[in-house]
C-alpha cells in the first residue's frame, strides 16, 4: 500500500490521481521520469489534450498534500523533459530495502547475510500499489518489485537450510510455496526441508502435489531441478550439499537352511524371513506406491515405477521392466477375492492429499 508518515502516524492514500503519480516518482526515486511515462501513468493511453499543463496540476496537488504531512514540497523538482523526486533510505522504503539487500548479499557470512535480508523483507507491506490506480505500473512496474522480492525470500530460505535451520524455516517455506507455485524454487526448498526433517514421504508427496499442479493448470511437468531431487530422495541421497543420515544396518543373515525346507511363496528371498503380504501391501499402499481400487485392485503409482528404474539403474545399470502389479503373498488374496483362511479386511490408508 502507498502511504505517507511523519514516523509517529502514517496515512494511506486514497487511489487518485496524485496517488499514481506519486507511485511512478518513487519507483524511479532520483531519476528524472519523462512527461510522456507520467501521462501514461496517470490515463493510460487516453491522455487528455493539455495533458502537459494537467499533469503539472497533479504535481500541484501532490506538493500540498506533502505540506500537510510536513513533507518539503521541493523533493519533486521540475526538471528539462520530466520530474525527479528526492529520496534516500531514510525517506523512502524502497531505497532503504534495496540497500539493505545489496549489503546482505556482499557480506558473505550467512548469519550476518541473514539478518540483514529479513531487516529488508519486514519493510515488505503487501499488498503493493493496491491503492494506486495505473494500469500500467501494475502491468510494467509491480512484476519488478514482486521479482526482486522472490530473490530475497529464497535466498533467506537457502540460508536457513545451509545453517541447518529447517525444522524452523519449514512453516514459511510451505505458506510461501503454496502461495508462489508456480516459483518451483519454493517447492524444492520445501522438499529439501521436509527430506531432512525426515519425512520422506511428505517431500514426495509435495513433488506429486505440484507435478499435478502443473499439469492441469499449465500442461507442463516440474522443471529437471525437482525431478533430479524427487530421485534422489527416492534412492535415499542426500539433498542440498548435507550429508544423508547412515542407512540402517540389515539385520545379521540367519543359519544357513535347507532349501527344500523354505517356503517360497511365505519367505523373504533375502533373509529367509517369513513375509505377512497384507502387511506388505498396507505399506505399499500407506506410502502412495499403490492406490486400492474396488474389490481389492490394486493399481500402481507412477512413484514405484520411478523407484524401480533406480534401483535398477542404482544396481548394475540395465534397465527394468515397468511394473503392472507388485506380487501378492497368498496371505494377502483375500483382497484379490481368492479363497483364503485369512479373514478379508478393509483398504489401507490412501495417497497423502495433493491439492494446490
Amino acid at each position: 500500500m502507498l502511504a505517507v508518515t511523519d514516523g509517529s502516524e502514517s496515512v494511506v492514500l486514497q487511489p487518485s490521481r496524485p496517488a499514481a503519480l506519486l507511485a511512478a516518482l518513487l519507483l524511479n526515486a532520483n531519476s528524472v521520469v519523462s512527461v510522456d511515462f507520467l501521462q501514461r501513468v496517470i490515463w493510460g493511453e487516453e491522455t487528455p489534450a493539455q495533458g502537459k499543463s494537467a499533469l503539472h496540476s497533479c504535481v500541484l496537488r501532490l506538493r500540498r498534500l506533502f505540506g500537510k504531512y510536513g513533507i518539503a514540497g521541493n523533493m519533486i523538482e521540475a526538471v528539462p523533459g520530466g520530474y525527479r523526486l528526492t529520496a534516500d533510505a531514510a525517506s523512502l522504503d524502497l531505497v532503504r530495502f534495496r540497500e539493505l539487500l545489496g549489503a546482505g548479499y556482499a557480506t558473505g557470512e550467512p548469519e550476518a547475510e541473514l539478518r540483514l535480508l529479513r531487516e529488508a523483507l519486514a519493510l515488505w507491506r503487501p499488498p503493493l500499489l493496491a491503492n494506486v490506480p495505473s494500469d500500467l505500473l501494475h502491468r510494467d512496474e509491480l512484476p519488478k518489485l514482486q521479482e526482486e522480492w522472490l530473490r530475497a525470500i529464497e535466498r533467506v530460505f537457502d540460508l536457513e537450510l545451509e545453517c541447518g535451520r529447517h525444522r524452523e524455516a519449514l512453516a514459511d517455506i510451505w505458506s510461501t510455496a503454496r502461495a508462489y507455485p508456480l516459483h518451483e524454487r519454493f517447492t524444492e526448498q520445501l522438499m529439501e526441508a521436509l527430506e531432512r526433517a525426515g519425512r520422506r514421504a511428505e517431500a514426495l508427496a509435495e513433488y506429486r502435489r505440484l507435478k499435478s499442479y502443473l499439469a492441469q493448470a499449465l500442461g507442463v511437468d516440474p522443471g529437471s531441478a525437482l525431478q533430479r531431487l524427487e530421485l534422489a530422495i527416492l534412492r535415499g541421497e542426500s539433498s542440498g550439499g548435507q550429508e544423508a543420515p547412515p542407512p540402517r544396518r540389515p539385520p545379521p543373515p540367519p543359519p544357513a537352511a535347507d532349501p527344500a525346507a523354505t517356503d517360497p511363496a511365505g519367505a523373504d528371498p533375502a533373509h529367509g524371513e517369513p513375509v505377512d503380504g497384507g502387511r506388505v501391501l498396507d505399506s505399499l499402499v500407506g506410502a502412495g506406491l499403490l492406490e486400492e481400487g474396488p474389490r481389492g485392485l490394486y493399481r500402481v503409482h507412477e512413484l514405484l515405477r520411478v523407484f524401480t528404474r533406480a534401483a535398477a539403474a542404482r544396481g548394475d545399470g540395465g534397465s527394468a521392466p515397468e511394473p503392472s502389479a507388485p506380487p501378492i503373498p497368498p496371505s494377502a488374496s483375500a483382497r484379490t477375492g481368492h479363497p483364503t483362511t485369512e479373514p478379508q479386511r478393509p483398504g489401507a490408508a490412501g495417497l497423502h492429499p495433493t491439492e494446490a
